[in-house]
């Protein structure tokens, strides 16, 4: 054999080599676990126990794998704990036969569907949930319709989720990372992520992205509208505008021209130890938080004001000398009010 022949086989070799090894880390449990490692999805047991491991999520959306016989059951909450409201996703219960979403741990369930065999304790099964909007939507992995809807009429901000398996049934899970607020993929494979504060961003402060509702751990409260606001933000029409985190209403609403305008995606501010002054007109003290800019590239900076029972939450323009709140449908003008410093 001549030595281009030789080095040819080699070749041959490797490439049959490698062809196995991809086989073996895109179709199987082993390589899914692998993969895990480098993006720092988040890998954990339940017991046979229905009771709740709780963690913060990032956004409006969970993705996951669970390698359960039945009964594997998803919590979604305002808080770290059981508690109204709350929304209950239960997959393969009744024997593996059916799947159902509960809200407040009441019957009769909000949404079903007969899904025999959709769990196996041989492999793992792959589901998303997403919630919008007061929609809540279930389905499997690389299937974009939703096999479980449901439109509540009265939606909550969710800020957590939880998992456990019960009735018999153990699990393994694992939990993309990107899903949970703060998790780099350094915890136990068997045990609760602990929440960790993302790395801060211009000093104490860091805004964090988040969706539908979600208010993520450290958030700012600096108003009041029957419940806390928080100060958040959103893009809009080019511009990066500070604004109102309601939680119950699933947005944050900004204000633009003239109108106000609920994003249901948005950024939440955490870390800020939330010093307010007053000011008026285009005063902006400069240790003022710059919070975004308009679409003509102005800073923008966050203020808030007391209006109609409410302490409400906007944008100053200082080349406009006020404060401008989203509130009742309307863009509202305000030339006193307070700002937030860093």
């Amino acid at each position: 054999m001549t030595s281009v022949e030789e080095e040819s086989l080699q070749l041959k070799k490797l490439f049959v080599k490698g062809l196995i090894l991809l086989l073996i880390f895109s179709t199987t449990d082993l390589g899914y676990l692998l993969k895990t490692l480098f993006k720092y999805d988040m890998a954990l047991t339940t017991e046979d126990k229905l009771q709740y491991n709780f963690f913060p999520v990032a956004s409006g959306q969970l993705q996951f794998r669970v390698k359960a016989g039945h009964d594997a059951h998803i919590a979604l909450t305002m808080g770290p704990s059981e508690g109204d409201p709350m929304y209950e996703v239960f997959l393969g219960g009744w024997n593996n036969a059916r799947s159902v979403i509960r809200k407040n741990r009441s019957k009769p369930e909000v949404a079903e569907a007969d899904t025999p065999g959709i769990l196996t304790d041989s492999d793992f099964r792959g589901f998303w949930i997403r919630w919008y909007n007061g929609n809540l939507d279930v389905g499997r992995e690389n299937e974009p319709n939703p096999f479980l809807s449901y439109t509540d009429p009265q939606p909550f901000g969710i800020g957590y989720f939880g998992v456990c398996t019960g009735w018999g049934a153990t699990g393994e899970w694992i939990i993309e990372g990107r899903c949970i607020a703060g998790y780099f993929g350094d915890a136990p494979p068997s045990a609760p992520a602990a929440y960790m504060q993302p790395p801060m961003q211009g000093g104490a402060s860091c805004w964090v992205d988040a969706a539908g509702g979600v208010v993520p751990p450290g958030a700012l409260a600096g108003g009041q509208d029957g419940e806390p606001l928080f100060v958040a933000r959103a893009r809009h029409e080019g511009a990066l505008i500070p604004g109102k985190l309601k939680p119950s209403h699933c947005v944050c609403y900004i204000a633009w021209g003239g109108a106000e305008h609920g994003k249901p995606e948005y950024q939440v501010l955490c870390g800020s130890s939330g010093t307010w002054v007053p000011t008026s007109g285009g005063n902006v003290p400069p240790n003022a938080l710059p919070a975004g800019e308009s679409e003509d590239g102005e800073p923008l900076f966050v203020g808030r004001v007391n209006h109609e029972g409410t302490l409400s939450i906007g944008k100053v323009q200082a080349s406009h000398g006020v404060l401008y709140i989203p509130f009742g449908g309307a863009e509202v003008a305000f030339p006193d009010y307070e700002i937030l410093l860093q």
